[in-house]
């Protein structure tokens, strides 16, 4: 069942529903209130091994950055996204991380990222083409972190190929990865398609360790569903669970309604105040404009709410104006 714990690496994982990484999203608070709705692993937004490797200041000290709250709310393990192509590197990246994070449980390496100015330096899904230096950049990750590795890979770069699905049994052979996140549409296609939940499947027979499953996972009838067909692990929530954490509770039996207004509201009052915090009221600010449509949409709000949101100068305006049209 969703509910029960599983082993990644020496790791226990207390449930099996898991917040995957979202570029440019997966701040702390955002890992804080995924856990706070029930995930049972959260990962981080992707972190560049070299900008960690020659101490990028913003890097160092706000992607880095593990809450204490991400701790005392729940047990569940915070794993960290690096990518990156360069073996030496990606192990100084790693070993920076043990000295100096505090807080985080699990290395997750992305070699599915489709964004071209990822590939083009050989990283993210330009991997799933490079197998050998693949396999080196996991060892890498994992002797100089000592950690737990995963690996979040695409089935393959363009529709058709199968080159994720190999990659990852040389990486969990050869590599010692712990388990593999795996989302079976091509790079190519990013989010849209059918995923094809038969290769999944048979990943999940064949490879000797655990599978997350990711993709086309919006709702928790789909979750479901594609839980029970591929047989893996755990099932991964990337965009379905933004403006939604709800989802988890969902999955995880704890509630079967659809939240109400006044607890949208609240969620996005927390979210609003969280980054403020993480960002200042400036840098906040902007970060929301992202956030703003997820819960806007929630709540029924219409075009003209979601543009007055994005206009307004401050978080307190933003505020203002959301509680001036519910």
């Amino acid at each position: 069942m969703l509910t029960d714990s599983w082993q990644l690496g020496p790791l226990t994982v207390p449930n099996r529903v898991v917040l995957a990484p979202l570029a440019g999203i997966g701040t702390w608070f955002v890992r804080l209130q995924a856990k706070r709705h029930g995930a049972g692993l959260a990962t981080s937004e992707m972190v560049s091994s070299f900008a960690i490797h020659y101490r990028n200041e913003k890097t160092i000290t706000e992607l880095l950055r593990v809450h204490p709250d991400e701790r005392t709310v729940s047990d569940a393990p915070t794993s960290l996204q690096l990518f990156g192509q360069d073996p030496e590197i990606m192990k100084s990246a790693a070993a920076y991380v043990r000295e100096h994070v505090e807080g985080v449980d699990v290395i997750d390496l992305n070699m599915g990222c489709p964004v071209p100015k990822v590939c083009k330096t050989g990283a993210g899904a330009a991997l799933l083409k490079d197998h050998d230096t693949a396999v080196k950049v996991a060892r890498a990750a994992a002797e100089g972190s000592g950690l737990p590795v995963t690996v979040k890979l695409r089935s393959g770069q363009r529709p058709g190929e199968t080159d994720g699905y190999e990659l990852a049994k040389r990486l969990v052979e050869e590599a010692g990865v712990a388990a593999i996140a795996f989302h079976p549409r091509s790079a190519q296609v990013h989010h849209k398609g059918t995923p094809d939940y038969a290769l999944a499947a048979r990943l999940v027979e064949e490879l000797p360790a655990p599978v997350m499953l990711s993709g086309g996972l919006h709702d928790a009838e789909r979750a479901r569903r594609a839980y029970e067909l591929t047989g893996a692990a755990a099932i991964m929530l990337a965009r379905g669970s933004l403006g939604n954490p709800w989802l988890f509770q969902q999955l995880l039996g704890l509630r079967d309604d659809e939240p109400t207004t006044a607890e949208i509201l609240r969620e996005l009052e927390w979210l609003m105040d969280r980054a403020v915090e993480h960002l200042g009221p400036e840098r906040g600010g902007r970060w929301l404009r992202k956030a703003y449509p997820w819960y806007v949409d929630r709540l029924g709000g219409g075009k003209a709410l979601q543009a007055a949101m994005q206009q307004a100068a401050t978080v307190e305006q933003a505020r203002e104006t959301l509680y001036a049209a519910v």
